[in-house]
């Protein structure tokens, strides 16, 4: 018997997703990591229990769409889907953005993130 949450994490800077992918896996979280949100819409019948979803993902394939058109495809697939935002963006206006269209919580990437993302998956996951 596996209780284990899964936590799909969409980022397309592969060392940033490395470690925080090790990190959650060392809290106990099963992962799968995608580096564009096309990838991670194709498995989403999966149904993760927590989707980790950077805001800006065109770094690597230029045709990707960003975070907030994914989040909104996400949950115009998966209605109920929790999504955590993260970002290194501090404007209150792309927070808020992505709060207004479904997301759970809003995580800037700085050095609070990891514990950031601990406490947003123990409150929603």
């Amino acid at each position: 018997m596996s209780d284990k949450k899964t936590v799909f994490l969409v980022d397309d800077d592969p060392f940033y997703t490395s470690i925080l992918a090790d990190h959650l896996e060392d809290r106990g979280y099963t992962v799968q990591s995608f580096g564009t949100g096309e990838a991670c819409l194709a498995q989403l019948e999966e149904k993760p229990d927590v989707i980790i979803l950077d805001y800006y993902l065109d770094s690597n394939v230029r045709s990707a769409q960003n975070g907030l058109e994914i989040l909104k495809l996400i949950h115009k697939q998966s209605p109920e889907q929790m999504v955590i935002m993260l970002s290194g963006q501090e404007h209150y206006g792309i927070a808020l953005q992505t709060l207004a269209k479904g997301a759970v919580q809003y995580v800037i990437k700085d050095q609070e993130a990891f514990g950031e993302i601990d406490k947003a998956l123990e409150a929603f996951a």
